[in-house]
């Protein structure tokens, strides 16, 4: 976000005139000689002149410059930056580019990674936010989701960025960019896209071909999913594996509900549960579920169990969500 400002010099040009009086043409003569000799002498001088503060102004303006950029570089290190997160995948990214050391507040989901217990004010309500009692923390920037509390940190002069969820690959790396830029972590920000693009084409490389086969996404006991519509979905779409809950969205909500009777119906390859942590759901759970002891997913072993946190935020980490994916296909024992 940062602009480079260019300073702009107006240069005026020095005209010396040498001027020369006679008594006679001799004299005048003499004297024009001499008032040419002065005026190129002027002339050149002036040139000269000239050139050399042209030269020293454009030092000058390259100097600024250069202090400049690194006013941006250093800003992850000024004493004056006060962070707060109210968005745990914001969090993570800030985290991740190495802007830990000035986040002085964390909302309660924040917990990743564990250098967030480090922070002064962990456990802020990044959902019911009190606007008072984060402004008393000092803080020069605040990350966040929408929410009707930015205006009201604006008009106290904090600077608001809002971190919505990522509908796509492009968004979550200009997510990243954009607290780079903020930060003045430009570079460190853009080595991590990279390192990210980089991990995935490797995780997605040399796999054996799954396309065409069945999986279910479980985001929780009530059956709820995700289409591949969403940015869940275009992860497993990285694999050509199809979603079963597209058909019970004719809507396009995006996050269908789904019935038991449609999920053994639909007997999916594979079934990934995303309800691990928050409802201690497992392999064997699932398993002991009525009906479900037939699905080819039971049978095959590929009842995958996922970390709820990783598939639910859309930072650094969904490189190790995509890589837990390709480890069950490379592990399938189901006929591709």
């Amino acid at each position: 976000m940062k602009k480079l400002t260019k300073l702009l010099a107006l240069l005026a040009v020095l005209a010396l005139i040498a001027a020369a009086c006679g008594d006679d043409d001799e004299t005048t003569d003499s004297g024009d000689s001499t008032s040419s000799s002065a005026s190129a002498s002027a002339s050149e001088s002036a040139s000269s002149s000239e050139m050399a503060e042209e030269d020293e102004m454009a030092d000058e303006d390259e100097m600024a410059e250069e202090d400049e950029m690194a006013d941006e570089d250093e800003m992850a290190d000024d004493g004056d930056v006060r962070i707060v997160s109210l968005s745990p995948t914001a969090t993570e990214m800030l985290f991740a580019i190495g802007v830990g050391p000035l986040v002085i507040g964390v909302d309660q989901f924040s917990n990743f990674p564990a250098e967030t217990a480090d922070v002064e004010n962990t456990g802020l309500d990044g959902f019911t936010i009190n606007v008072e009692a984060i402004a008393a923390l000092e803080p020069t920037h605040i990350f966040m989701q929408s929410n009707e509390a930015a205006e009201a940190f604006r008009t106290l002069g904090i600077e608001v960025i809002e971190n919505n969820a990522a509908q796509n690959f492009d968004e979550v790396y200009a997510q990243i960019e954009q607290l780079g830029a903020v930060t003045g972590n430009v570079g460190e920000a853009a080595e991590l896209v990279l390192q990210m693009q980089t991990d995935i084409e490797a995780a997605t490389a040399d796999l054996p071909d799954v396309t065409g086969l069945t999986y279910y996404h479980e985001l929780t006991p009530d059956y709820f999913s995700a289409t591949s519509s969403t940015f869940i979905g275009q992860i497993y779409g990285l694999f050509g594996l199809v979603n079963i809950a597209d058909e019970a969205d004719p809507d396009g909500f995006g996050f269908p509900q789904l019935s038991e009777e449609y999920i053994v119906d639909s007997d999916p390859d594979f079934i990934f549960l995303a309800d691990t942590i928050c409802c201690e759901q497992n392999a064997d759970t699932v398993g002991a579920r009525p009906g479900w002891e037939g699905l080819q997913a039971v049978n095959s072993g590929n009842v995958v169990e996922l970390n709820d946190d990783i598939v639910s935020r859309w930072g650094p980490r969904i490189v190790d969500f995509i890589a837990v994916i390709a480890g069950a296909i490379e592990s399938a024992t189901v006929d591709a």
